[in-house]
């Protein structure tokens, strides 16, 4: 969709803006942001309130029969559990209009604007966030901590608990939709399997809670963005997402996200949630989403051989490489542990 378009369905849809929540009554300054491979991201103004559109470019139904598919929850559920976030402490963006994927402007919702920089190669090296770094793994601890106590009972019906024998099956069925194309692949799930945790209680998880996906300011975390892949699992694998080597962006001496550390990390969870979760079970969890990382390569390529999206799929899709050898390094360590 052109600008020019989605500016004229906004103007012609935005009817609760114009109701009075926000002043203004015309869209201005609409831009494209760079975003995820997914889903577009747009600002924009209503008079002169600052916003962000995050927009679905294709229809979910498009892709329905395409094996592997993990782009997560629909925008409108997607935008349900923010709304649920900002009762808590957990700094989100306010929620103003959703629109589903049968209305013009298609899947989306309008959100408020949270300043902040999100592109990890300036803040994770510019001396002016030096100050917010030193206390950013805490901060993520303390908000991880707070999206884990919301009550699942509240949440959309697409967010179900589930058990890791069924999110086992999910991922060899992949592998098998594939190809089988990845000893690696096939090796690191075979090795979570035989090494996976009991069932610990399911909460509600972020699901991509990492480097890129955090607003920060001078201060440190400004707001948490991006909860497409929320779903319910153990708490531990939200925490080991985030040190997955893939969101350090080059910094791998800071194993949280290329800024912090596990003690920091551990330290800020256990002050908000009252219990302290265990490295080694952090560090699982770091493997699982090294492989898991290792399967939305693959399902990229799969979506761009399918015909669905631009050339970021394909170039994501290059990437498994690197997700396969973290999986045999983190293995290596935790065998030498």
């Amino acid at each position: 969709m052109t600008p020019e378009t989605l500016s004229r369905h906004l103007n012609d849809n935005l009817t609760a803006l114009r109701s009075g929540s926000l002043a203004g009554d015309e869209v201005s300054q609409l831009s494209r942001l760079s975003g995820g491979a997914n889903n577009e991201t747009w600002r924009l103004n209503w008079g002169d309130t600052p916003l962000v559109l995050r927009r679905r470019p294709f229809s979910a139904d498009s892709i329905a029969s395409l094996e592997g598919n993990i782009l997560g929850l629909s925008l409108v559920d997607e935008a349900e559990v923010i709304r649920l976030a900002m009762a808590t402490e957990v700094p989100v963006p306010a929620i103003h209009a959703v629109f589903d994927a049968d209305h013009p402007i298609g899947e989306a919702f309008l959100m408020g604007f949270i300043p902040g920089e999100s592109i990890p190669q300036r803040w994770l090296a510019d001396d002016a966030f030096e100050a917010a770094r030193a206390s950013l793994a805490f901060q993520c601890g303390e908000a991880l901590a707070g999206i884990h106590a919301i009550d699942c009972t509240q949440l959309p019906e697409s967010i179900r608990p589930t058990t890791l024998d069924n999110r086992f099956a999910a991922a060899q069925k992949r592998l098998h939709a594939f190809g089988d194309i990845s000893p690696v692949m096939q090796f690191g799930l075979n090795w979570l399997i035989d090494g996976a945790p009991d069932n610990a209680p399911c909460v509600l998880l972020h699901g991509d809670f990492r480097t890129g996906n955090l607003l920060i300011n001078d201060k440190g975390l400004a707001g948490v963005l991006d909860w497409e892949l929320a779903h319910q699992g153990p708490a531990e694998e939200d925490l080991g997402y985030l040190c997955a080597n893939v969101w350090r962006f080059g910094h791998l001496d800071r194993p949280v996200g290329g800024f912090g550390h596990y003690d920091d990390l551990i330290a800020g969870y256990a002050s908000i949630a009252g219990w302290t979760p265990e490295l080694r079970s952090i560090r699982y969890w770091e493997i699982f989403a090294a492989f898991s990382w290792g399967l939305v390569c693959q399902t990229m390529g799969a979506l761009w051989h399918s015909g669905n999206g631009d050339v970021e799929r394909a170039a994501v899709s290059r990437r498994r490489s690197e997700a396969e050898l973290d999986i045999l390094l983190l293995i290596e360590e935790w065998d030498d542990e």
